[in-house]
């Protein structure tokens, strides 16, 4: 069933609203599990915080990190003094967007929450993006107001040229004392008097997370303040089963809807803590886990499979829940991981028009190689073209529809994702007849590398942008570490030499254009691309080639 009509919003800035898709274009939103019954008129944070401590919960551990130590007190208290300084001082009003850029501290949880609650929404940003990316997420969303985190305003600085829109940055510091910013500074000039919870509806949008596409073209995902419990009353509560007494760790940055969840929504919801980590690569992650005695762990499968190498110089006791999202866990991993540990790691695909996870098998009922089954209050299906069920064992489309689903902001790409009302991830699966979910392949040209989506288009025209570049294509190719890794095929101009040097240089280039991340790991030179009759580029053969590892030239 699809909600009833929209509650009386709070926004007084509507461009979110005034741009969601028309409602023909929207999914179906289901909301048959009693535990997705919510009020017309709800503020995520006072779920997320204020009701923790109103039920005398406000001295158990809630954030922590290499400089710091959260009571839900100590949160309630710093997000209703940002609060304060985003209304008093920086005129934010219900509805107006603030960016928000740094890794994953405290500050940044808490700025998250301080937006919901004063009725704003919230555009987290990649730590990693350069000023070009930031400047089109500027522009797309139409932000005024950023808050960053001091050492990362280098990019952010440069965005506001080509992105005047952006009027005001303010930054803040990172834990110790002597690195303030303004934003605690200003936090100390407010009475710090507690913030009265903007009286949002419960489908007043609050989040613009921001994916890309096949076309390279960023795609701003709306979700709204019922979206963040939602995912956190379905997953959260019937799959994960978190508890107050776990403590969450992991290395997806709170910018991706997987972190988001993983690292604040889910513990926040269960009355938990959760550690955050500026760098958790799993050299960092594994000794963390020991160290902060953490129950539940976010991270990629090519983490885990790192991780499972290094047990025997870290003990990790206390870890009773590995999940595993991004990318298809491989069963090897799983195995591995299953026999040094006795731990099942539980798959799970999720999407940023999704939220989070929506099909996923709690432990105790995971088969081995399988995504699992839908997730409590999610329905889905695998289907063929034409949007025809089709029978177990059959590879086909998957299509999936709950209480959470595809909202762009003002992209006429709404009509793909979302077809008689349900949602089109892009994947290609197969179901047993148990209702386990198998994973394929990706339908689209979107390279999934170490849980990181790359779009081709994208590194192709960072890659063209060199002077030596005369044509381009860039595919996923297998790799045994990350799933897949960015390979760029590459004709020269005359005079240009396809050696190792060249190589470098263009990964470089690369690196400084985008986020670094999205560089080639390989590059192959070839006189000629692949193209239709009517020129376009034949990915699908690149893709060929780079599976099979022959020579395109």
């Amino acid at each position: 069933m699809t909600p009833p009509v929209q509650a009386r919003t709070a926004h007084l800035d509507t461009f979110v609203r005034d741009h969601l898709p028309a409602l023909a274009e929207q999914p179906d939103f289901l909301f048959t599990l009693p535990d997705l019954q919510y009020p017309d008129r709800l503020n995520a944070t006072t779920a997320f915080v204020d009701s923790h401590v109103e039920a005398g919960r406000g001295e158990r551990l809630c954030l922590i990190s290499p400089f710091e130590r959260w009571s839900y007190r100590d949160l309630q208290s710093r997000v209703d003094r940002i609060a304060q300084v985003l209304v008093e001082r920086l005129g934010l009003i219900p509805g107006g967007r603030v960016l928000l850029r740094a890794p994953n501290t405290p500050t940044l949880a808490a700025a998250h929450l301080a937006v919901w609650k004063a009725g704003g929404v919230v555009v987290a940003t990649m730590p990693l993006l350069r000023a070009k990316e930031l400047a089109i997420l500027i522009g797309k969303a139409r932000i005024a107001l950023a808050l960053s985190d001091g050492r990362l305003l280098a990019e952010l600085e440069k965005a506001r040229e080509a992105a005047p829109l952006l009027e005001r940055i303010v930054s803040f510091g990172h834990g110790p004392a002597e690195s303030e910013g303004e934003l605690e500074r200003l936090m100390a000039e407010v009475s710090g008097e507690a913030f009265v919870p903007c009286d949002t509806a419960a489908e007043d949008p609050c989040l613009v997370g921001f994916t890309s596409g096949t076309s390279g073209e960023p795609k701003g995902t709306i979700h709204n303040h019922r979206d963040l419990l939602a995912t956190c009353d379905s997953y959260g509560k019937h799959v994960l089963r978190a508890t107050e007494n776990d403590v969450f760790i992991g290395s997806p940055p709170l910018a991706f809807t997987f972190g988001l969840g993983g690292l604040l929504l889910f513990p926040l919801r269960a009355g938990a803590a959760t550690v955050l980590l500026e760098r958790a690569t799993p050299d960092e992650l594994l000794p963390a886990i020991a160290r902060h005695h953490a129950t539940i762990c976010f991270t990629a499968p090519t983490a885990y499979r790192v991780m499972v190498t290094r047990l025997a110089e870290h003990g990790i006791p206390s870890l009773r829940i590995g999940v595993s999202a991004g990318e298809t866990l491989p069963k090897p991993i799983w195995d591995a991981w299953h026999a040094a540990t006795g731990i099942e790691l539980m798959d799970g695909i999720g999407s940023t028009e999704m939220l989070h996870i929506f099909i996923a098998s709690p432990q105790g009922g995971i088969r081995p190689g399988a995504t699992g089954r839908v997730v409590p209050g999610y329905e889905a299906k695998v289907v063929d073209e034409a949007g025809s069920e089709v029978p177990p064992g059959t590879i086909g489309l998957l299509a999936v529809r709950g209480p959470t689903g595809c909202r762009y902001l003002a992209d006429g790409r709404q009509k793909a994702y979302v077809r008689d009302g349900w949602n089109f991830t892009g994947d290609s699966y197969s179901m047993d007849e148990d209702g386990y979910f198998w994973y394929q392949a990706r339908t689209d040209d979107m390279i999934v590398s170490s849980g990181y989506n790359i779009a081709g288009p994208e590194v192709e025209a960072a890659l063209l942008t060199h002077p030596a570049v005369a044509e381009c294509g860039v595919v996923g190719a297998p790799d045994p570490e990350r799933g897949q890794v960015v390979k760029a095929y590459v004709v020269l101009r005359p005079d240009h030499a396809g050696d190792s040097v060249m190589t470098k240089a263009l990964q470089d280039h690369v690196k400084a254009e985008i986020a670094p991340y999205k560089y080639p790991r390989a590059v192959a030179f070839v006189t000629n691309l692949p193209r239709t009759g009517t020129g376009k580029l034949q990915r699908f053969r690149l893709r060929e080639i780079a599976r099979t590892e022959g020579n395109p030239a």
